[in-house]
């Protein structure tokens, strides 16, 4: 049926089918948020200032939001920008391999730390998606990107999909969610196959009573899939999942949890116009398929949607070669 989504089991290759104010190492004004029929589209954005297509990276950099806060960000390559958020309560070292991959392939691509999170400022307030919406849209300006691709990781999934709901879609030409936290995780009556409350309650008691144990359980189990017969996670990727998650503070990690889990992103799906790519594994223990993927896919019109058959939540490292592939294809699928 025209609209629904496309649904392939992972593969090689696809054919081609104003926010807050910021500045770099410094500040600006707010602007008005954009919703709705009123938003600027892509091609009535002003003529930007400058060209960045021939950059080829540049040192370790921040933006500082009106706030104060100063956002932490990598830029590697040059072309099209693609902006990756990552998930909790990582940063943008858990988009190593993504980020050296697709910037290897022609595209400039640009991770940051989420406020609270790795070299970003540790706020005590703004641990919500809308803030962490408002934020990348400042770095988004603050970098006068244009023709953007998001890709969100699981809680990063929803800071994207707000940040669309929130500031439209005119500097964005494509939008991946994968192993996203939208359309809503927690259950709620009008979200009946919804994880149980109980399940983020005590991730909550978690992070209070030990969240550096805690870190380390959900590494050696169920976020690689470590739990699982045969696996074969490496101690490595465990240990550098812990450590990226130490670095983020101990209120807003916590405070995160409500964020990823209770939010509901359905009505900011309903607002997504451009083309969309959804990836989750059908093992996924943290975002089970159902509840995540499947159902992100089935709001967003047109949606293409790739299963990974047995794959966990940790996809962007237990599937890296292949995440790396379909993004790519997606990529170039855009225009052609």
């Amino acid at each position: 049926m025209e609209g629904d989504p496309v649904v392939l089991p992972g593969r090689q290759e696809r054919q081609p089918d104003p926010g807050r104010g910021a500045a770099v190492h410094g500040s600006a004004g707010r602007r008005a948020h954009h919703r709705g029929e009123g938003v600027t589209r892509r091609h009535d954005l002003p003529a930007p200032h400058h060209r960045r297509s021939d950059r080829e990276g540049s040192p370790m950099s921040f933006v500082t939001i009106t706030d104060g806060t100063e956002i932490y960000y990598k830029d590697w390559g040059a072309g099209r920008p693609v902006v990756l958020s990552h998930g909790w309560p990582l940063n943008s070292d858990s988009w190593e391999a993504q980020q050296l991959f697709l910037a290897e392939n022609g595209y400039r691509v640009i991770a940051h730390d989420r406020r609270g999170h790795g070299k970003s400022t540790q706020t005590w307030h703004g641990n919500e998606m809308d803030t962490y919406a408002d934020d990348l849209s400042a770095l988004i300006e603050a970098l006068d990107l244009r023709e953007v691709t998001l890709v969100g990781f699981s809680t990063g999934g929803g800071e994207i999909t707000r940040y669309i709901g929130r500031h439209g879609t005119a500097r964005v030409a494509q939008a991946v969610l994968v192993s996203a936290v939208p359309p809503l995780m927690v259950r709620r009556d009008d979200n009946p196959n919804g994880v149980p409350i109980e399940v983020f309650d005590g991730i909550r008691a978690g992070s209070a009573a030990d969240r550096s144990q805690l870190y380390k359980d959900l590494a050696d189990g169920p976020f690689f899939g470590n739990n699982r017969a045969g696996a074969t996670v490496s101690q490595g990727i465990r240990d550098a999942f812990w450590l990226q998650s130490m670095a983020a503070g101990h209120r807003n990690a916590y405070e995160s949890i409500a964020a990823f889990s209770a939010t509901d992103f359905r009505d900011d799906l309903a607002t997504f116009d451009v083309p969309t790519l959804v990836i989750h594994g059908d093992d996924d223990q943290i975002v089970p398929f159902e509840v995540g993927g499947k159902a992100s896919a089935a709001l967003v019109k047109g949606a293409e949607l790739i299963v990974y058959p047995g794959a966990p939540h940790g996809i962007t490292d237990t599937h890296k070669e292949q995440l790396g592939n379909d993004l790519v294809a997606f990529l170039r699928g855009y225009g052609a």
